[in-house]
């Protein structure tokens, strides 16, 4: 029997959608390790190798590109139109040489996260589209007015064709997709015991003063680590090699370690708003600090479903940059619902992902 053969196509913005992408294809290589994972992304090898412990074919295309950004919250809007009308015109030279990939290397199932001209290359190569997302980019342009509108309806028609989406949660309407599976929350599982991560990066702050700051692949430069001088007996963690040397800051320059290896340790994550890094610390039960983001429009949702599902500190970007953080000894909010959050999103699409492969 033929090997079965899954092609994942990820977009490339930022790290989120590779890592939450890399989390249900690691959960299924656990599950069924006979089917043969292909990652289309531009995002680096060593950041799939950190969530996928197995082999996987790593193709570096580009299909989308989400928002043109300067780092985590500044976003080129005039740059990201260009190259989005660029996809485009080019889209039916790119669906060809993608679909002649496809079927030289006899791939049986995409599943995309979330570009949308996937749906395009199932059609043409006779295969499904699944998609697993909690937004389409099509909800993010659609507010930008302009000539995005016109660029969000040729994406929701791509969208409408997909045959099937898993929808995250923290998640906007997804309104173009047809066939719609809401699963639970996606991410990576720590790998340390806390003990060995304390031992091995020499740290001595009790939890209740260690605090992670993530801002995702993009990074972020203003960052005000002045203030950290104000909380000299805490500990502060980043993975920012641009960060300035502090006594009370340990930045993280080995590639194995994640920011979910860390979050167990720490008291809470302060965060931008995004799904992935909200949706590992929900599932360890993490507290987030986070700050509001105009004109991103999947921000109002995630930052929704963290206030509903886990304890929270949404705090005023001028708090963020330009006050002296004492928010840090404020005790952070609690969940508004009262019901816990479905937590088995890598599972959920892993199982369907294998039971159409052993029923197809």
């Amino acid at each position: 029997m033929e090997r079965p053969i899954l092609y994942i196509a990820i977009t490339n913005h930022g790290f989120g959608h590779a890592t939450r992408a890399a989390s249900v294809a690691a959960t299924i290589q656990k599950l069924c390790p006979e089917i043969l994972l292909i990652l289309a992304t531009t995002a680096p090898r060593w950041l799939l190798e950190c969530y996928i412990e197995g082999d996987f074919i790593h193709r570096p295309r580009a299909f989308d590109l989400g928002v043109v950004q300067a780092d985590s919250l500044t976003m080129d809007k005039e740059a990201t139109l260009e190259k989005l009308l660029d996809i485009k015109q080019n889209q039916n030279s790119l669906i060809a040489s993608e679909v002649n990939f496809l079927r030289q290397n006899r791939v049986n199932l995409i599943l995309a996260d979330i570009p949308f001209l996937t749906s395009g290359f199932a059609q043409a190569a006779n295969i499904p589209c699944w998609m697993m997302s909690n937004f389409g980019w099509d909800f993010i342009y659609r507010d930008w007015g302009g000539e995005f509108p016109a660029v969000a309806d040729w994406i929701s028609d791509w969208y409408s064709k997909c045959d099937r989406l898993f929808r995250l949660p923290f998640h906007e309407p997804m309104q173009a997709f047809k066939n719609i599976t809401d699963v639970g929350l996606t991410g990576g599982s720590p790998r340390y015991s806390a003990d060995d991560l304390r031992s091995i990066w020499g740290i001595t702050a009790p939890m209740e003063k260690t605090i992670l700051l993530t801002f995702g692949g993009l990074g972020l430069q203003q960052i005000p680590y002045n203030n950290l001088r104000r909380f000299p007996d805490w500990q502060f963690i980043v993975f920012d090699q641009s960060a300035p040397d502090l006594p009370n800051l340990l930045k993280i320059s080995n590639r194995k370690y994640r920011p979910v290896d860390f979050m167990p340790i720490c008291e809470r994550v302060i965060s931008k708003p995004g799904y992935s890094t909200f949706s590992e610390a929900t599932l360890l039960g993490i507290p987030v600090v986070t700050i509001p983001r105009e004109d991103f429009a999947e921000a109002t949702f995630v930052i929704e479903g963290v206030s509903n599902y886990n304890q929270h500190q949404i705090i005023t970007p001028s708090e963020f940059f330009q006050g002296n953080w004492d928010f840090l000894h404020e005790s952070p909010q609690r969940p508004k619902q009262s019901q816990p959050i479905a937590k088995d999103g890598n599972e959920a699409i892993a199982r369907a992902v294998i039971n159409y492969f052993r029923t197809n």
